[in-house]
Order: structure tokens, then C-alpha cells, then sequence
């Protein structure tokens, strides 16, 4: 559903080939959504059928011709639709990694502290990256907002359980 409702959302604001529409996706949004381009290909000509979008060929000069999607009146429902649906919904939250979690007595003390000194390492190199990237205009800058607090909630909550490990008795 997000995958379609990001498309439909990026559409709506102008008609735009596949490439550069994962072009756009890759540059300013990969931090909030993996949508590979085999998927974004798919979904688009999945909307086409359902005729949310039109896709029409291209040809500029030698380059090849290349299919370029508008929404259509029922795409525009369709986004209001999804979007209205994402923002009311609760789903619940996975995060990657926390399955591990519940076998860490499984590991020597230290090298799970250790490991999840990595983690940390790691979460705090993202942090970083993510704050380096210029505002977002318009409402994109809640997406930026929303990832940042959760990558700091989750640096925070690290830190408490590497403290509580150490200060554990052996």
C-alpha cells in the first residue's frame, strides 16, 4: 500500500518515466523506503491496468522511447484513498535485528556487548548521515523528523542495555 500511495504521491505532482521516478526515489528518499526498481516497474504497470495511471511513449531524439505515467481521476481517488488509510492505520512495528535480542544470553557478556557496541557504532553513523541531508520541502520533512527520532530513541535504549550488561553480575 505505502509503495503505491509513494508513486501515486510523486505522480501527482508531474508526469514521469520509471527511471526518473526511482531516480528521485534513490536521491531523496532511500532513507524512508527500499522500493527497487523491478518492484516500482511492477507496481506502476499494475496501476496502469487497475487505470490509475496512463502511461505514454516518449521519444526524445535517439533515445530510446520510454513510457511516461500521468494520474488519472481514479488514481487521484485512489491516492486520496491510501493516503487517508495510511495516516489512520496503526500497524505494528518490526525492527530489524530485535529477534536476536531474545537469544543474547546465548552470547559471552562481553562479546554481546561488543556486537552491540557495533550496533551502536553503526545507528550512530546513520544518524549522522541522515542529519547531513538538507531540509526536506513541505510535508517530506515529517518523514525526516520521524526517522531521526527513532534512530535517537533507539541509540538511546542501546546505550541503557550495554550500561545494564556491564554493570550485570557474571
Amino acid at each position: 500500500m505505502e509503495r503505491k500511495l509513494l508513486l501515486l504521491g510523486l505522480l501527482r505532482q508531474r508526469g514521469m518515466h520509471g527511471y526518473r521516478l526511482h531516480e528521485f526515489i534513490e536521491r531523496n528518499l532511500s532513507l524512508y523506503t527500499d522500493l527497487k526498481k523491478p518492484t516500482a516497474y511492477y507496481l506502476l504497470e499494475q496501476m496502469v491496468r487497475d487505470g490509475w495511471l496512463t502511461a505514454e511513449v516518449e521519444q526524445e531524439g535517439q533515445r530510446p522511447p520510454r513510457r511516461v505515467y500521468h494520474l488519472t481521476p481514479a488514481g487521484e481517488e485512489a491516492f486520496q484513498r491510501l493516503l487517508r488509510e495510511a495516516l489512520a492505520t496503526d500497524r505494528p512495528m518490526t525492527f530489524p535485528g530485535d529477534i536476536a535480542l531474545g537469544f543474547l544470553d546465548e552470547l559471552p557478556k562481553e562479546e554481546a556487548i561488543q556486537l552491540l557496541e557495533m550496533r551502536k557504532q553503526a545507528l550512530k553513523e546513520r544518524l549522522e548521515n541522515l542529519l547531513r541531508v538538507p531540509p526536506h520541502p513541505g510535508s517530506l520533512q515529517w518523514l525526516f523528523e520521524h526517522q531521526s527520532h527513532h534512530l535517537r530513541s533507539e541509540l538511546e535504549w542501546l546505550e541503557k542495555l550495554i550500561l545494564h550488561l556491564k554493570e550485570e553480575n557474571p
